[in-house]
């Protein structure tokens, strides 16, 4: 059974909060932060937080400041980077290996601070590689930057940047088929919600099992 608990982190960019599903026989913790348009009760993140501690990841759900503070908008990428860094502590105290994720702009975050932080991988879901029809704006570069071992795990529809654009890199990349920048499919695809949201849990799983 897992266990549930909450706590808030004061930053320098304002008090964040983590929401902790704790393994009971833990190996590592995954850290995942939320996208610029939603927070940690997106459809992917709660899928992970209920699946992972089962397999000995204890998963911690971040809300940064601007969301604990009830703000509609996401700050400037260095002020998010700023929160990221105020929280890390607190997710390293437990004293395993952390891998630092995230959704969207959350997968941003990860990407740009995971190498000074010492994580030891970063999970990138949905990541935007570029503005919705503006592929010329790319952010490759923080993934690339990463620095270390990186699993993308993007929808087969999503407009921020559809597998096949993605470069070729040190990164994996696992597709959701049909799935859009939340990971939603069409009733009309020919998998579930469900079936998608297995595809999302099974590949960080797989991955996990070699990160600690």
């Amino acid at each position: 059974m897992t266990s549930v608990a909450t706590e808030i982190i004061s930053t320098d960019a304002g008090d964040a909060r983590i929401t902790w599903h704790r393994a009971r026989k833990a190996r590592l913790v995954l850290a995942l932060s939320h996208g610029a348009g939603g927070g940690i009760e997106a459809r992917d993140l709660r899928a992970i937080a209920a699946e992972l501690p089962a397999h000995g990841v204890t998963v911690a759900l971040v809300e940064q400041p601007w969301r604990v503070a009830g703000k509609k908008l996401a700050p400037a990428p260095k002020t998010l980077d700023v929160g990221w860094r105020g929280l890390w502590p607190a997710l390293a105290k437990p004293g395993f290996p952390v891998i630092a994720g995230g959704r969207s702009a959350g997968a941003r975050v990860a990407c740009r601070t995971a190498t000074e932080l010492g994580a030891s991988g970063v999970l990138a879901l949905s990541f935007p590689l570029h503005p919705p029809g503006k592929p010329e704006k790319s952010r490759a570069d923080e993934l690339l930057g990463a620095g270390v071992p990186t699993l993308v795990v993007q929808g087969g529809n999503d407009p921020f940047g559809k597998p096949a654009e993605f470069p070729k890199g040190t990164h994996e990349l696992v597709e959701v088929p049909y799935g859009d920048h939340g990971f939603v499919v069409p009733k009309r695809a020919e998998i579930t919600q469900e079936r998608a949201l297995e595809i999302i849990t099974g590949a960080v799983v797989t991955w996990s099992a070699s990160r600690g």
